[in-house]
């Protein structure tokens, strides 16, 4: 989704608050002691500041001009650099060296779809260094979530005034999903944001991977690091530039 209402993006952080998969990602990062990460993808920022430390060079990196600007006015801010664009806008690190980590969380990995996500990856792994870390989670698509969305209508009471929301999904094909996200406001002014949600199995990402330029590290189904199963609600993959 685009996100481009700021109404909408006030809500976000409502909606999808810090919890055990912004635990795994500050983990990875001081495990790997990165010195600089890059959030591409990172919506409001809530995450993204949470990695700024002395020492850390952070940037984050957002195609949702509404999204940059709720950023860099949250708390710690002022601690990233934030970016306007898709990968194709990841700036240089201040001192030339490359990137350390690279995160896309939130399942942002499946909005863009192919061909543009090998564009991703090959962008992204021009920004690391050797042996930096590309680390992303996606939906599993033999636990076909997608099922799921479309439950009904439902209302909240909002910041805005109250809020009237419900889905539409359609299978396009395999592993291709559209999803139309419908917000009504109390004022009867709708909208409606769409998007094309691509569905990777384990097999095709770590192809895409490989061919992109990396080696797969690690794949997991849950935050705690379990297998990945059928059931496994998601696919969490850390990969190494080579």
């Amino acid at each position: 989704m685009s996100f481009s209402d700021p109404r909408l993006v006030d809500l976000y952080d409502l909606d999808n608050p810090d919890g055990p998969d912004h635990d795994f990602y500050r983990a990875l990062a001081d495990a790997l002691d990165a010195r600089r990460v890059l959030d591409l993808g990172c919506g409001t920022g809530l995450l993204t500041v949470t990695f700024a430390r002395s020492g850390r060079e952070v940037v984050g990196v957002d195609p949702s001009a509404a999204m940059i600007e709720h950023a860099r006015r949250r708390p710690g801010g002022d601690d990233v650099r934030w970016v306007l664009g898709d990968s194709s806008a990841i700036p240089a690190a201040s001192d030339g060296a490359g990137v350390d980590l690279a995160v896309l969380t939130g399942n942002v990995a499946q909005h863009i779809p192919d061909p543009a996500w090998q564009q991703t990856l090959a962008d992204v792994r021009r920004a690391l260094r050797p042996g930096g870390v590309l680390a992303f989670e996606t939906r599993n698509p033999s636990d076909r979530a997608w099922l799921g969305w479309a439950s009904g209508r439902s209302e909240r009471a909002t910041v805005h005034g109250v809020l009237r929301e419900w889905d539409e999904v359609e299978e396009l094909a395999p592993g291709r999903v559209l999803l139309r996200s419908h917000n009504e406001f109390r004022d009867g002014e709708r909208v409606t944001e769409e998007s094309e949600l691509a569905f990777r199995d384990e097999a095709t990402l770590r192809r895409q991977l490989a061919e992109a330029g990396f080696a797969v590290d690690r794949v997991v189904g849950d935050w705690e690091g379990g297998p990945v199963k059928a059931t496994s609600r998601l696919l969490i993959i850390t990969a190494r530039a080579v």
